[in-house]
């Protein structure tokens, strides 16, 4: 049983977008000085993002709304949604015990194989090339203190 929908997706992502971009927008102003376009405060610039995403986020939803395409929702997968779920918390829990490498590998190995034509011998070298950019980013290049191997 499908159900017709416009679309989906799109109302989804612009309806986080609006609110994401508000949020900051709010933030920036109550909690830091906004300054002018000569002299700009800390709030200024996240005050633009803000609005700019919210603004987009409107474009993005009024779109999908009023969009003459419609589209067909079936089944729900669940799988995928659950893989790649289990894929970022480990990644978190796993960030402190065994090291950025590591746990990089295992977010890439939960969250490839939530595609049902993933293989071992693709999502392997694809961990290993995320592990080292992201030690390259963020242990050597922002020097953040994180653990690169288990301790």
């Amino acid at each position: 049983m499908s159900l017709s929908l416009f679309k989906h997706q799109d109302v989804v992502a612009g309806l986080l977008f609006c609110l994401t971009g508000l949020v900051v927008a709010a933030v920036s102003v109550h909690q830091y000085p906004l300054g002018s376009a000569m002299r700009m405060g800390a709030g200024y610039f996240p005050l633009l993002l803000g609005g700019f995403l919210a603004i987009l986020g409107g474009t993005v939803l009024l779109r999908a709304i009023f969009s003459r395409r419609r589209h067909f929702i079936g089944r729900l997968m669940f799988k995928p949604v659950l893989l790649i779920g289990a894929g970022v918390l480990a990644f978190a829990g796993l960030l402190g015990s065994i090291g950025l490498a590591a746990a990089t590998l295992a977010l890439i190995a939960l969250s490839g194989s939530a595609h049902h034509e993933s293989r071992l011998r693709e999502l392997l070298p694809l961990g290993l090339a995320m592990a080292l950019f992201g030690a390259g980013v963020f242990v050597w290049g922002l020097g953040l203190p994180l653990s690169l191997l288990p301790a």
